[in-house]
């Protein structure tokens, strides 16, 4: 895949079209307080993995409406001291994942808690636990279109409200220092920290790798990739929609939602990326008002920095939520 999109220096100055609603904020006060009103403790229970240097815990908490969200919780093992906390989300259609794949922030002395994608989990390899009890009306197969008539019904109030109450959760766990909380992802899981860091307001640190959901109309305008083009073919066939959805979708975009972040945030991109084309992540990148840094992979495509990226988020998080 060549550099479709604009040449880099256009992309340091793109701005999005989107215009953020004028009730986004009393949309998600009230979305949160509801779910709040029925929220419970969540439950903890150790799992033998066979790892000796990471213990790992099934954690079930209260998501949006109370629904049962699932959760690995791990901290290394015999740590002593409340630990800072790195709250993770997953890519699109995937899910927490096994128990024994502890993932890099356990091994650098972290806790990590790593969210399960409610309806999702059967798709990339990462195994997902958590349903979605909540139907929808028509919606083209994935989940980017699920509930799309009306912002109340639409698949990522649900989502996104599982992960800011994924970061409730997290600072009630027995070792964990609630004080200390950095939230990240890749793709899907990017747009969810973005999505987060607007919405929780007293963060530490925000990780946001070639995240989707960003500057949703450009993204279905001119990415040829699934999932956006999920949103596309709805609106080819729903010809008559497009005003109504891409008004639903304005408060659930990443470039609304980071209005009001203000932890620091290192983000990451791909310029031959196709599936979240790099005007897109700049667009969120630009609206950003909290500190921010950018690091930029010119040659890849959506899978971005892999462990080079990684490499520069413990250097990163190093410096703000140092592990004991």
């Amino acid at each position: 895949m060549p550099q479709f999109d604009l040449p880099e220096s256009e992309l340091l100055a793109y701005t999005s079209s989107v215009v953020v609603p004028d009730d986004l904020g009393e949309f998600w006060t009230a979305t949160l307080a509801e779910s709040l009103k029925v929220t419970w403790a969540p439950t903890v229970e150790r799992v033998d993995t066979g790892l000796t240097i990471v213990d790992t815990y099934d954690v079930t908490f209260a998501g949006y409406d109370g629904h049962p969200i699932r959760a690995w919780y791990r901290r290394p093992a015999n740590a002593a001291a409340d630990l800072p906390v790195v709250v993770g989300y997953r890519g699109y259609g995937t899910g927490r994942d096994l128990p024994h794949r502890a993932g890099m922030w356990p091994l650098a002395g972290y806790a990590a808690f790593d969210m399960d994608n409610r309806g999702q989990g059967s798709g990339g390899g990462y195994v997902g636990a958590t349903a979605d009890p909540v139907g929808s009306g028509p919606f083209y197969p994935g989940h980017l279109t699920r509930g799309i008539d009306d912002r109340a019904t639409y698949y990522y109030r649900r989502l996104f409200t599982d992960a800011v109450l994924a970061v409730h959760a997290a600072r009630q766990l027995p070792g964990v220092d609630a004080t200390r909380v950095a939230v990240g992802g890749g793709s899907q899981g990017g747009a969810i920290a973005l999505a987060v860091s607007g919405l929780v307001p007293d963060l530490t640190a925000v990780m946001a790798d070639v995240p989707f959901l960003c500057d949703i109309p450009r993204g279905v305008a001119i990415s040829p990739s699934h999932p956006y083009v999920e949103l596309a073919l709805y609106l080819a066939t729903h010809r008559d929609r497009r005003r109504s959805v891409f008004e639903v979708l304005a408060y659930f975009d990443a470039v609304s939602l980071v209005t009001t972040a203000t932890a620091p945030a290192l983000f990451s991109v791909g310029l031959m990326d196709a599936v979240c084309p790099p005007s897109t992540v700049y667009a969120a990148y630009n609206a950003y008002p909290g500190p921010k840094q950018m690091r930029v992979y010119p040659y890849n495509e959506h899978e971005g920095g892999q462990g080079f990226q990684e490499a520069e988020q413990l250097r990163w998080l190093r410096e703000l939520m140092p592990a004991p």
